[in-house]
């Protein structure tokens, strides 16, 4: 019998750790597991401030954090998929390749959004990708002294960029530049650390101000107002990979890939979707937000189910909630708010120095799931029904 084969696109937090999990679930003999990524190393995303701000980070690559499990590399970029056809196009050095498959795994994930702002895309910078964060990097270590800084966005990341520049380059004059209140969906405790640390650092705060145009050196607010920028960082959100909404496969009006309680494709049993990549329905029906907190148990999610439809045993469960939201504000302070099943903060919150050990303890707690996608759990390794191998889509669908 022909092994079933399947491939993983994309391998940020959610793909690694969904290859890694199903390939520890079935027999090598029966299944091939492939996971296509643009690059040989795995990147640790929730660290593109730290890297941005001229900190070293360890090289993970996928040949020693995959070693023994049985999962194939290929490095390459996902240029288009055929979902009717059961395959994905592949552009690497060695030029463009076809591969077939008979169950994809879809987590191409997300980049930037520059939510249509002009001059965005031309003057602002990004710290959504290690590209980005490098280039960055670069920029910030060319200023010099007292020049302006400002970061547009005052969700998580805007937060974290803010106080890892100013407690990396206390020479700068750094700004942040946020649509509502600093921190306004935090509890009362969180906003109040935030604000303490922001104005430790030095940091100036434009409240309830929104960027209408990014120009070279300068950005415009709606009301007319012009802020001087020497370097912009833009900071407001993501949007997925829109490789997704160019196929046959049900996807959202933000591009994403429309999937049940398994991630499982509404509109294509054989494809799965997972982290950014998927409109994932959380606590009370909410869609769960793009993060690495939403990322991880929709692998974990996608990776058990479709190992048991393939073995023909009982489809586990993950329950799709949160439990807190971790800041780092510079590498000695942080915020860890503690929020609802569907992500609304409640009035606990643990700042300062301890906050920021436990953030540090989340961020490579993460990149070892990469390596350990079963989570430490003994696991076996079982073999793929006789109908799943002779007739995918069936076995998919029992």
């Amino acid at each position: 019998m022909q092994q079933h084969r399947i491939i993983v696109l994309g391998a940020g937090y959610a793909g690694a750790i969904a290859a890694g999990r199903v390939a520890k679930r079935l027999r090598r003999e029966d299944v091939t597991v492939t996971l296509v990524n643009a690059a040989p190393d795995f990147v640790e995303r929730v660290r593109m401030h730290q890297l941005a701000a001229g900190q070293d980070l360890k090289p993970r690559p996928f040949t020693e954090m995959f070693a023994g499990t049985g999962v194939e590399l290929k490095v390459g970029r996902v240029t288009a998929v055929d979902v009717d056809r059961k395959a994905v196009t592949v552009e690497s050095p060695d030029g463009e390749e076809e591969l077939a498959y008979d169950s994809l795994v879809y987590a191409l994930g997300s980049a930037w959004n520059t939510q249509g702002v002009p001059g965005a895309a031309e003057h602002a910078h990004e710290i959504a990708s290690r590209p980005g964060a490098l280039r960055l990097r670069d920029r910030l270590a060319a200023l010099a002294p007292g020049q302006p800084v400002l970061i547009v966005g005052g969700g998580l990341t805007g937060l974290e960029a803010a106080t890892e520049f100013a407690e990396a380059r206390p020479d700068l004059d750094i700004a942040l530049a946020a649509r509502g209140g600093l921190g306004d969906w935090l509890s009362p405790k969180g906003r109040a650390h935030v604000r303490k640390v922001f104005a430790r650092l030095g940091i100036t705060v434009h409240e309830n101000t929104a960027v209408a145009e990014v120009g070279a050196g300068h950005v415009t607010t709606a009301e007319g107002t012009s802020f001087p920028a020497a370097v912009t960082v833009w900071t407001t959100g993501f949007a997925v990979h829109p490789l997704a909404a160019a196929t046959a496969l049900e996807t959202s009006t933000s591009g994403q890939i429309v999937v049940d309680a398994t991630m499982r494709s509404v509109s294509h049993p054989d494809v799965y979707a997972i982290g950014d990549a998927a409109l994932v329905a959380g606590p009370g029906g909410k869609p769960l937000r793009m993060s690495c907190a939403s990322g991880v148990p929709t692998a974990w999610q996608a990776a058990d189910a479709l190992a048991a439809r393939l073995t023909g045993t009982k489809i586990p469960s993950t329950p799709l909630r949160y439990f807190n939201q971790c800041v780092s504000l510079g590498r000695k302070d942080g915020l860890i708010q503690y929020v609802t099943a569907d992500d609304r903060a409640v009035r606990a919150a643990l700042t300062g120095r301890l906050a920021a050990v436990y953030k540090e303890l989340v961020c490579k707690g993460a990149a070892w799931g990469v390596a350990n996608p079963t989570t430490g759990l003994p696991t076996r390794r079982r073999p793929v029904a006789i109908s799943a191998l002779s007739s995918p889509v069936e076995a998919a669908e029992r």
